[in-house]
């Protein structure tokens, strides 16, 4: 009886120790990778807004991307709730995202206010400039808001009248592949380029529409084809486009930066 727990005792400090040991292993691999995932989601993040203004190229190495994203893209913080630059928070570290997360630096969004459904906005965020000889040619803002099953992570890029579409693009979500996922495509994403945001009276008016675009309609300008199949996610983009460009995102900053304040 005794040989018997004996071995019961064997058995078990010897599945404890293997466990131990593996737990070891995982977390010593997970603490050692980390500072990679970080680079590498950094520098998926840099591809983005790279493509996002017109700038990147299909196979650009870590190392072009890094250094064409150093020489062509100046990040800057901006106060949302002023609308201007500002110097509280280092660009190069600063994570939006977490300060959403924080009661300190972030407010509670509710009801209509919370129209991308983001819960809680950041005070301050960070954009991207594209200069050239002292002209801004291109701005790029983050966009994020809730689809059909996931946020949509993805940037807006403005030319230099900050009115007409440079680009937009999604680098994270989890929508559902050939649905929702079309917010990918290339041919899809294309159809922003040149659209406008505001309409003669200065109203924010850009909007994916249900079907196709009437050419003849006038406000062909401000409207895009719509995805078929996926009518939450394309909610959701519309819903997030609304929230970011609106009085709660960027458009006192817009404002600003137009008026040559920010």
């Amino acid at each position: 009886m005794s040989s018997q727990k004996e071995s019961t005792a064997r058995t078990l400090m010897v599945a404890f120790l293997v466990c131990l040991v593996c737990s070891v292993f995982v977390a010593g691999a997970a603490i050692a990778l980390k500072p990679a995932q970080v680079e590498n989601r950094q520098l998926d993040k840099q591809r983005s807004i790279l493509a996002i203004a017109g700038l990147g190229k299909e196979g650009m190495s870590s190392s072009q991307v890094k250094a064409l994203f150093a020489e062509r893209i100046d990040a800057r913080i901006v106060d949302l709730e002023t609308g201007k630059f500002s110097d509280e928070q280092n660009p190069e570290t600063f994570d939006p995202l977490k300060s959403s997360k924080n009661p300190q630096s972030s407010s509670v969004l509710t009801g209509a206010d919370d129209i991308a459904s983001i819960k809680r906005r950041e005070r301050f965020t960070t954009v991207y400039l594209v200069e050239q000889d002292g002209k801004l040619e291109t701005v790029i803002l983050p966009v994020r808001g809730y689809g059909l099953w996931s946020t949509l992570h993805g940037f807006m890029a403005l030319q230099g009248d900050l009115n007409t579409v440079a680009g937009l693009g999604f680098y994270q979500h989890a929508e559902t592949p050939g649905l929702g996922g079309e917010v990918d495509n290339p041919k899809w994403k294309s159809l922003w380029l040149g659209k406008t945001l505001f309409d003669g009276k200065g109203e924010l008016a850009i909007e994916i529409v249900k079907g196709n675009v009437d050419p003849q309609s006038a406000q062909a300008n401000h409207q895009v084809d719509g995805l078929a199949g996926a009518t939450l996610t394309q909610n959701g983009v519309n819903n997030l486009l609304q929230f970011w460009l609106g009085e709660n995102g960027f458009a006192q900053f817009l404002a600003n930066l137009h008026k040559g304040e920010a």
